[in-house]
């Protein structure tokens, strides 16, 4: 970065992350769950399961959505010399920086399947699926006000913080056609050529 410029990453993009790799590893968790009668049975587990997940789902994607507004409101455009960092490398970063704690989320979700079977595995499946739901929700954000909301790479903490975090002093933003992913953090869809 060159003559006072700084890293950006898309704050849809870090918060949606997560999203995956914790469904993902939810639902394993909740498969192998499923093959362990517990303490409880299957039938409660499952079905304790599902609240988790709905009230996981509905906690995390709310939660903190003050800290994600106030920022936005006030930012500000990005610099000329400002470097948009890609989406794969956003997503890389969070993932390496958060391995060892989605390692232990599954061993706990594997764990207690003997207690309650399934209900770990769908509660951290509900963390992952409020993670893209609040992803979602900065999308249409950056929608209406039809900006791209950034934060700079150096407050993440190599990957590792939040963009709503305390270190966080305020986001930047571009157009919303710049870098490689759509409001909201998804990839960008390219109009197929004819």
């Amino acid at each position: 970065m060159t003559r006072g410029g700084q890293g950006l990453a898309r704050v849809a993009v870090v918060v949606r992350a997560g999203a995956a790799p914790l469904w993902w590893l939810g639902v394993v968790a909740a498969g192998a769950g499923t093959l362990v009668p517990g303490l409880t049975g299957r039938r409660i587990g499952v079905t304790a399961g599902a609240a988790l997940f709905l009230v996981a789902a509905a906690v995390v994607a709310c939660a903190g959505r003050g800290r994600y507004r106030a920022p936005a409101r006030a930012a500000v455009r990005a610099g000329r010399h400002d470097v948009l960092q890609d989406r794969a490398v956003t997503v890389r970063n969070w993932r390496r920086g958060h391995r060892w704690w989605l390692l232990l989320a599954f061993l706990a979700a594997l764990g207690t399947a003997f207690a309650v079977p399934a209900a770990g595995g769908m509660l951290l499946a509900g963390c992952g699926t409020g993670l893209w739901l609040k992803a979602a929700w900065i999308g249409r954000l950056e929608q209406s006000d039809e900006v791209l909301l950034w934060v700079r790479v150096d407050w993440l903490r190599a990957g590792v913080g939040r963009p709503a975090g305390r270190r966080v002093k305020g986001y930047r933003t571009t157009g919303i056609a710049a870098g490689d992913a759509a409001p909201g953090g998804a990839r960008r869809r390219t109009p197929a050529l004819v």
